[in-house]
């Protein structure tokens, strides 16, 4: 994603306030044409879509969410960049389309007030006119685009109503070019302009040129030093000195920088506005904020947002067990079908026990990982999110974070990699970096595979209350709220003794409630669910075959050989005494016997192929340590072999505990062969409820995620950070496991 977009193409930036509908207006643009990396040199999402004008295909960049061009955090800095034509590898914008909510027109045009300046083609996607229709908002539009003197296209993103419009908007932008570039507002009072003309004069004695008015305006405004770093002219002492005495006289004058900015824009923003927006009388309490008092209510939304989870952690599981038995008796029909069409082997080996089993035993969970991305992208779409990030902001500032981190904890439910790049959008750098170490501990949808397996294995199908609840259920939701709870105790412990300091307080908009649109919703499902499958079909492949050739080679071909010769003799003999074949079904507990012998034999066999391996060596290494959870040395192996993935834990079980699967019908069951397993050299069962229950617990706290550790690495610029996360979280895992099995125990009996 290091070129251009569009390559010799035209090209479209789409911008706006973070909750104005801005991925439903590129998703109704683009469809699912769409990629997605990251900028040159930095971790900041790039989204780029394309789209056709006129037979002409314009690709459209989607910049990060930002309220102001006044640059505070990574993602508002690339937003600037790309604007400018600033950021490498990427051409100066042929369009600005700028979104904003029409039911809150006033934050949403300082934004347009800021994007003027740039004198770049700019139309304004004025989005959610339905919602501002509903609470009495009436919006002359045709008298806003002469005011603002650019396009102003009323539409309903999500229902795709004025789609069209807008593209045939776009299209006349593109190709009238300069001549309809926006003229910059003045929104500024006269001592700041002389001030602007003085710097201007001072970069012409100094670099020989004046640079753009707008790059003027945010050296004078902007005090966080973000283009005196970037930009070289900015960095010259005597051109900082001018920018100093500037601020200083402004200061003097009664126009503080940069409190300067918000008082002249709002006051533009209300000049602009007069006589274009009427507001209905009986608008003034609408049924939203009726409902919000309910939902964001400290008692009342805390218990609904709680039930709310634990109802779609209960859909996860009920709704999913029909096209997961399907899915699982189709990786169980290709297996025989290698198996019965193949010859006997190590290939062979590889195909159904390695590949098949591996790739199979992650895609076996994706109706459980479909149906949590379904409820996230409608709570999402629906307008709840912002509301549950309001109502986490109290509890998350006890523990010393505001809700801004909610969102990017929210985010790791599905993957902690994104989860943690999105934590660019908090300003503070200590609650940054706290969210990036504690994001980690949300259970990502890598985790719901070994909660799904093990709770189905072992966790009896109980209906408690009166059959409103089911335990099964219960306990996948018990993990989710383990991993919050040591999030928060982990997020109040760095706050108070790693990065003391206030906590900001939490500033953000509450966007309308509205009906979610199945398009968008189907969209985002359809991208992270392809993520899961991608990641299955490739690191998770390439890991399952090396964890089966770890746990093949090396091999003793003469141990091998002894046993198939203790074997053979004994079936020789068990075959001896079956009678003629006339007679074949006198005797069947000589068949049973013999069917016994071979499957003790290969059961054998395979059992001394994986003690004399790579990985079974690790895992007997490491035996001592793990005994205490309940574990025996495979489920070591296990533990290490998921190491670059948390999803691999199911393949290597796959390939680790593969002892005698062809000898019962239903034996293609990873947990039928769970429920199964023996401790090496007795009858007693490996797995039992607090066995299960201690390797749930150990990861849902645990670091199993090589991604995760890499991108806290890019995003800390350190691998300080990563390693400490690695340690903390490992050691929370192993105690809280070792609590959890011996108080199982204890409990059961």
């Amino acid at each position: 994603m290091g070129d251009s977009p569009g390559g010799a193409g035209r090209t479209v930036v789409l911008i706006g306030n973070p909750n104005t509908g801005k991925s439903t207006l590129f998703t109704a643009l683009c469809g699912v044409r769409q990629r997605v990396g990251n900028y040159p040199g930095v971790t900041v999402e790039k989204k780029v879509g394309r789209f056709r004008v006129d037979g002409q295909a314009v690709d459209l960049v989607d910049l990060p969410g930002t309220y102001s061009l006044a640059p505070r955090s990574p993602d508002e800095a690339i937003a600037v960049d790309v604007l400018l034509g600033r950021q490498a590898g990427i051409r100066l914008p042929d369009v600005i389309l700028c979104i904003v909510d029409a039911s809150n027109l006033e934050r949403n045009l300082y934004l347009v007030s800021q994007l003027l300046e740039l004198e770049r083609p700019l139309v304004i996607a004025l989005n959610m006119t339905d919602v501002a229709e509903a609470a009495g908002v009436t919006i002359d539009a045709p008298r806003l685009s002469k005011r603002l003197g650019v396009p102003v296209v009323p539409l309903v993103a999500h229902r795709r109503t004025g789609i069209d419009q807008l593209r045939r908007t776009v299209e006349r932008m593109l190709t009238s070019g300069p001549d309809d570039a926006a003229s910059g507002p003045r929104p500024f009072p006269e001592a700041f302009y002389r001030e602007l003309d003085e710097l201007a004069e001072e970069f012409e004695r100094r670099v020989g040129e004046r640079p753009p008015r707008f790059l003027l305006e945010r050296l004078l405004l902007d005090q966080g030093g973000y283009l005196e770093q970037g930009w070289q002219p900015a960095a010259d002492p005597d051109i900082h000195r001018a920018v100093e005495s500037s601020r200083r006289r402004l200061a003097e004058a009664g126009y503080p920088v940069p409190a300067v900015e918000a008082m002249s824009r709002y006051d533009w923003v209300g000049r602009v506005l007069e006589g274009v927006v009427r507001r209905s009388d009986e608008s003034r309490s609408p049924w939203s904020d009726r409902l919000d008092r309910i939902l964001t209510h400290r008692l009342l939304g805390t218990l609904i947002f709680a039930a709310l989870m634990v109802a779609v952690f209960q859909a996860i599981f009920s709704g999913a067990s029909w096209p997961a038995d399907r899915i699982d008796e189709g990786i169980g029909w290709l297996q025989n079908q290698l198996t019965a069409r193949m010859a006997e082997g190590p290939f062979t080996s590889l195909l159904a026990d390695g590949v098949v089993a591996g790739v199979g035993a992650v895609l076996v969970f994706l109706p459980q990982i479909v149906i949590l991305f379904v409820f996230l992208a409608i709570l999402e779409d629906c307008g709840y999110m912002a509301r549950a990030a309001f109502l986490m902001d109290r509890l998350m500032a006890a523990v010393g974070l505001n809700g801004k981190a909610f969102i990017p904890l929210l985010s790791s439910f599905a993957c902690a990699v994104p989860g943690i790049m999105a934590t660019r959008v908090i300003e503070n750098r200590r609650d940054r970096l706290t969210t990036i170490l504690v994001a980690p501990l949300m259970s990502c949808s890598a985790r719901l595979p070994v909660y799904v397996l093990l709770t189905a294995a072992f966790i009896p199908p109980t209906r408690l209350m009166g059959s409103w609840f089911q335990l099964q259920g219960l306990v996948i939701a018990s993990m989710y709220f383990l991993g919050i709870l040591t999030a928060m105790v982990a997020a109040w412990c760095f706050r108070r003794w790693l990065f003391p300091g206030e906590t900001p307080p939490l500033v953000m908009e509450l966007p309308p409630y509205k009906w979610p649109s199945l398009r968008v919703v189907a969209v985002r499902v359809t991208e992270r669910a392809g993520s899961f499958v991608k990641r299955a079909g490739t690191m998770i492949l390439a890991v399952t075959v090396l964890v089966w050739a770890a746990a093949s080679y090396p091999r003793s071909p003469a141990q091998i050989a002894r046993i198939e010769r203790a074997y053979e003799t004994r079936i020789r003999a068990e075959r001896a005494k079956q009678p003629p074949a006339s007679a074949a079904g006198e005797d069947a507990a000589a068949r049973r016997m013999i069917e016994e012998l071979e499957h003790r034999r290969d059961a054998e066999i395979q059992a001394t192929i994986l003690r004399g391996s790579v990985l079974g060596r690790i895992g007997q290494a490491i035996e001592p340590v793990v005994r205490p959870l309940g574990w025996d040395w495979r489920i070591g192996c296990a533990v290490v072999a998921s190491f670059p993935a948390r999803e691999v834990v199911i393949g290597a079980m796959g390939v680790i505990y593969s002892l005698g699967e062809d000898q019962q019908e239903d034996s293609r069951s990873l947990q039928e062969t769970l429920r199964t397993v023996t401790w090496e050299g007795t009858n007693r069962r490996v797995f039992s409820i607090p066995v299960a229950l201690s390797l749930m617990v150990f990861f849902s706290l645990c670091a199993q995620c090589a991604a995760t550790l890499a991108v806290m690495r890019r995003e800390t610029n350190s691998w300080r950070w990563p390693v400490f996360a690695f340690t903390y979280m490992t050691s929370a895992a192993y105690l809280a496991a070792l609590v959890t099995y011996h108080g199982a125990r204890w409990w059961l009996g």
